[in-house]
């Protein structure tokens, strides 16, 4: 039998290849054998190392759409925050306008979230009358800045704002 030797017992066992054959015949015989250790070596090799690329490939997409997430999430806060700048620099400069002074400046803010945001404020007055009283029309636009141009931190937002002092 092909693959099979009888021992002195009289058993067969599998695998095991008859001594008078030669040394190429004997491995031939274990080549050919369906169950042989050498026919069936790296088989589950492939599938394995299929599933390891297809993993990796989707642990790498996985961490792309994440850190691509996460920059959209903070972009968006940044820009929330330099509006709520801007619009803090048209407050300060409406208070400043109906108060009697109509000018524009930089404030540099320090408090809280707006930590490191700079506004840079433009005032402008407009005499007009109604009836017999006069009145101020004040224009006031507000440009807030967080970061260095042209890095992924910059962000900026104008605020635009007209106020008169008739009540």
């Amino acid at each position: 039998m092909r693959g099979q030797t009888q021992h002195e017992s009289g058993h067969t066992m599998r695998g095991e290849i008859p001594r008078g054959r030669t040394r190429h015949e004997r491995e031939c015989a274990v080549r050919a054998h369906p169950r042989s250790p050498l026919r069936s070596r790296g088989f589950a090799l492939v599938p394995v190392v299929f599933l390891i690329v297809v993993v990796a490939l989707l642990a790498t997409i996985a961490l792309r759409v994440s850190i691509g997430q996460q920059q959209t999430v903070t972009v968006a806060l940044q820009q929330a925050r330099a509006l709520a700048a801007a619009r803090a620099g048209i407050d300060w400069a409406a208070y400043s306008a109906l108060n009697g002074t109509c000018t524009g400046g930089t404030l540099n803010l320090t408090e809280a979230s707006l930590n490191g945001y700079t506004v840079t404020v433009t005032c402008s007055a407009t005499a007009f009358t109604e009836g017999n009283a006069s009145y101020q029309s004040y224009s006031i636009a507000a440009t807030a800045t967080s970061g260095s141009y042209g890095t992924a931190d910059f962000v900026q937002r104008v605020v635009r704002a007209t106020f008169t002092s008739a009540t």
